[in-house]
């Protein structure tokens, strides 16, 4: 029996798309471009996810590659992106419905930065849950089975009475592993919602 469900952030709660997020402050097409680029390289977010490196620090690189005109709205768009992420479609009403009609445990865990964590509080959708697991500040991201551990043993979470729903397989693989129950979102909301209705009935 299902008991817990837990929710990647980005691509599964939000959408997260630098193209959009850029989009928000520039117009030209070849800044854009450049700034989805240097701004948002894996380069950075892969260590901002693991806690090895600070905002500063990715600051001060990523205006390295840029020419100084673009300095100013690069950081704006760094230091804004978490008020740039919409929610998927439905998303916040399947939340809200697995919290008051199923009334299972709800829970995020998620590959983002420190920064994000120190703000998780202006995220809307988060109210909902009822416990957050944030890589950043731990120093743990998926796959490892480090984090699954840590999520289970932070909350009390059986694995065997927990689902994980996640848009990256490889993430989705390590969850399964652990022993975790598993669901590889695709983007569509209502199909999430029908299947996690049969599940928990």
């Amino acid at each position: 029996m299902i008991k817990n469900v837990v929710f990647d952030f980005g691509q599964v709660l939000v959408h997260f798309e630098p193209e959009y997020m850029v989009g928000v402050y520039v117009d030209d097409e070849a800044d854009k471009k450049l700034l989805c680029e240097v701004v948002f390289d894996r380069l950075y977010w892969d260590k901002l996810d693991a806690g090895t490196i600070e905002d500063e620090q990715v600051m001060e690189r990523v205006k390295a590659r840029l020419p100084g005109r673009l300095h100013e709205v690069a950081k704006k768009i760094y230091y804004n992106w978490i008020y740039n992420i919409p929610e998927l479609d439905g998303m916040a009403d399947l939340v809200k419905h697995l919290k008051n009609d199923h009334r299972v445990g709800l829970f995020v865990l998620s590959n983002i930065s420190k920064y994000f964590a120190e703000h998780r509080h202006e995220i809307s959708i988060l109210a909902h849950f009822d416990g957050l697991v944030l890589t950043g500040p731990i120093g743990i991201v998926k796959p490892n089975r480090e984090i699954f551990d840590y999520l289970c043993n932070t909350y009390q979470l059986n694995p065997a009475e927990t689902i994980f729903i996640d848009d990256n397989a490889n993430n989705i693989k390590g969850a399964s592993a652990y022993g975790i129950n598993t669901y590889h979102f695709d983007g569509d909301v209502q199909r999430l919602r029908e299947y996690l209705d049969e599940i928990l009935k």
